[in-house]
């Protein structure tokens, strides 16, 4: 069957690697690429028969890659960190390539050689950072946003850097390829995006009204290829021309289901290419060379965690940030397989400088889930050591308080949570990123704090320690996992109200071990239709009993207990009952090591015992030898008034 037998093989060989790298908690290119050592020429046995023929259609998939690259591209993503990003990221690149070409010269390398080498070791894996940072609950925190913003930037470094590396060579004899390259280069980017952005949007308006999801899916890849295809024949990269169509297409308004319609297109042939760059390492090259690999290793790791650290640093991210920041980014990225690629082609590189990038690149992402999740540990070891920046704090108590509440989030939400606690004389202090919200939240007299809420310095200085409630109020999962995550790791008893996105992000916060949920779509939804029914003259008491019943139903699952499930239900119910809420025994109070009959606190309040959360273990049978321990969780039913009359006793 020729190349059609390859393809079976390596597809079938990739879903192997894929399920190991998956159980691995891996990104599935080193499975592809663990594979394609596997089935490629240099280890003998059952391989593909015709490699070359398999590297000519990863072109393809370089291509998509690069093209859904150019759809994701977005300069909002690089608002928050934009200085960082656009300043630092090139000084990072530079330094890294100076250094890399420096040790690769004292290794033997020629100079052409060395930069490569330096070029290829400066960029970081996005696809990997991306997977440690959602497998580890960093998604959505400060330095996330810090890391994210660098790997944007350094994979649109690629581009240029296919442009000008390959005319490296050229550079003895003057600039004159360089020189037109570059000038083509940027004559064919001006053309796509003055005639792209006016022609592209209204051919795809044509196609959509065609109403054929089949004939979208062949335009965008039409239009990706066919871009790349102009390119190559006028001498440019043909993945550089995707990825301007890429770019080019993300401005319209068809940019997100163009990108979800290609994924699969792109995986596909993504695929092919990080097998075939597997079949290109020679294992006897990294058997005979291990000394040298290990050196670039440690180098590499050691070099871009210092670079990182001190660029993060001198931009003013202080605290853990450097740190996550340096030892986050300290890998080799795929975009250098791309690159890597290239040089082989232009005969840039020779394949023993190929086969130690790839070693060296699959090494450094197996290492990084590891190097990442040293931050913590380490940034507590030497916490002391550090000098922690003044946070920005506004209408703030100057005596540390304590049983207040804190707000993560001062949108819209969190500013109305806020003034509502105003008015009751509650202490409270709002955690807010945003320098707009935050501003607003000043000039309004509210008590906030300049900070992610995900950081732990952060919640420090909101004296977490100390509150007696946090309300999460963040519309981003990640981020709101992120926050519950530290505020466990630094208070694991904290009772905590969190926003639930949808249904799928409530079962994570049960996971997380959080019960006080919100879904905000929900309650929407139910004051609307109260209003409504209201309109419609239905009686208040079927209204009320409805909308419990709704309630109950959506917010069930998060009931660990049937029994108190259905307890609670019976309370609500009727209408007129008093309130059912939870109580924690404080620290000190009267009634520890009592019985129930010894202790008057119920009875003197008038509120009724139902239900206590001991640990783990949810307890409704209490007769009146059953002995109440500290920080007890108690279920009691009564008046707002009688419960507050039970808080005051029990203090």
């Amino acid at each position: 069957m020729g190349i059609a037998t390859d393809i079976i093989i390596i597809i079938l060989a990739g879903f192997v690697g894929g399920i190991v790298a998956r159980g691995l908690k891996q990104p599935f290119i080193l499975g592809y690429i663990v594979v394609g050592v596997i089935i490629g020429p240099h280890t003998g046995g059952w391989s593909v028969s015709n490699v070359h023929d398999i590297e000519m259609l990863a072109e393809i998939g370089v291509a998509l890659l690069l093209f859904s690259l150019g759809l994701e591209f977005s300069l909002k993503e690089l608002q928050p960190t934009r200085k960082i990003a656009l300043i630092g990221t090139p000084i990072q690149l530079i330094l890294v390539i100076l250094f890399g070409a420096l040790i690769s010269r004292v290794f033997g390398y020629p100079w052409e050689e060395a930069i490569w080498i330096g070029a290829l070791l400066s960029v970081s894996s996005t696809m990997v950072v991306l997977k440690t940072l959602m497998n580890q609950g960093y998604m959505g925190t400060l330095s996330s946003r810090v890391m994210i913003g660098i790997l944007l930037v350094q994979d649109l470094a690629i581009v240029p850097m296919m442009i000008i590396l390959p005319q490296l060579g050229t550079l003895q004899s003057g600039i004159t390829e360089l020189f037109k390259s570059v000038l083509i280069a940027a004559i064919f980017l001006t053309v796509m995006i003055i005639l792209g952005t006016k022609l592209i949007p209204r051919f795809l308006q044509f196609v959509v009204r065609r109403n054929s999801r089949e004939l979208f899916l062949l335009t965008i890849a039409a239009l990706g290829l066919g871009v790349g295809f102009v390119t190559h024949l006028v001498g440019l990269s043909f993945a550089l021309g995707a990825f301007v169509a890429g770019i080019v297409i993300s401005e319209s308004d068809y940019s997100h289901q163009a990108l979800s319609d290609i994924i699969p297109l792109r995986d596909i042939f993504g695929l092919l290419f990080f097998t075939s760059v597997g079949m290109l390492i020679d294992p006897t090259y990294i058997v005979a060379h291990y000394q040298l690999i290990i050196l670039f290793v440690v180098f590499i790791i050691l070099l871009k965690s210092l670079i990182f650290s001190t660029l993060t640093w001198s931009f003013g991210y202080r605290n853990v940030i450097p740190l996550a920041v340096g030892l986050g980014l300290a890998q080799v990225g795929e975009f250098s397989f791309v690159l890597a690629q290239t040089g082989v082609q232009t005969q840039s590189i020779s394949s023993d400088v190929y086969s130690l990038i790839l070693s060296v690149a699959v090494i450094t992402m197996f290492l990084t889930p590891l190097l990442a999740g040293t931050v913590d540990p380490v940034y507590k070891r030497f916490k002391h050591l550090m000098k922690s920046t003044s946070l920005r704090t506004f209408e703030t108590p100057t005596e540390e308080f304590t049983d207040h509440i804190i707000i993560a989030g001062g949108g819209e939400i969190g500013r109305r949570i806020g003034e509502i606690l105003r008015q009751f004389a509650l202490q409270f202090v709002i955690i807010e990123l945003d320098s707009y919200r935050e501003e607003s939240l000043r000039k309004e007299g509210l008590p906030v704090i300049f900070g992610d809420a995900a950081q732990p310095v952060v919640l420090e200085a909101a004296n977490i320690e100390h509150a007696s409630l946090t309300i999460i109020t963040t519309p981003s999962a990640p981020v709101c996992n992120a926050i519950i995550t530290h505020i466990k790791q630094i208070c694991p008893e904290m009772d905590i109200v969190a926003r639930a996105i949808d249904e799928n992000h409530m079962t994570e916060l049960q996971s997380l071990g959080i019960y006080e949920v919100v879904q905000s779509d929900l309650e929407a939804s139910i004051e609307l239709t109260r209003q409504a029914l209201l309109h419609l003259d239905v009686p208040e008491n079927r209204i009320l009993q409805f909308m419990n019943t709704i309630r109950q139903q959506f917010y069930a699952p998060l009931y660990e207990s049937s029994e108190l499930h259905r307890m609670v239900e019976q309370t609500e119910e009727t209408g007129n009952t008093p309130g059912f809420t939870w109580i924690k025994v404080p620290i000190g109070s009267q009634i520890i090591g009592k019985t129930f009959a010894e202790t008057q606190a119920f009875q003197f309040s008038k509120t009724q015992l139902v239900a206590i959360m001991r640990g783990a273990d949810l307890i409704t049978a209490i007769d009146d030898n059953f002995q109440l321990h500290q920080e007890d969780l108690l279920g009691v039913i009564g008046t707002a008034d009688q419960l507050s009359e039970l808080k005051t006793i029990l203090q």
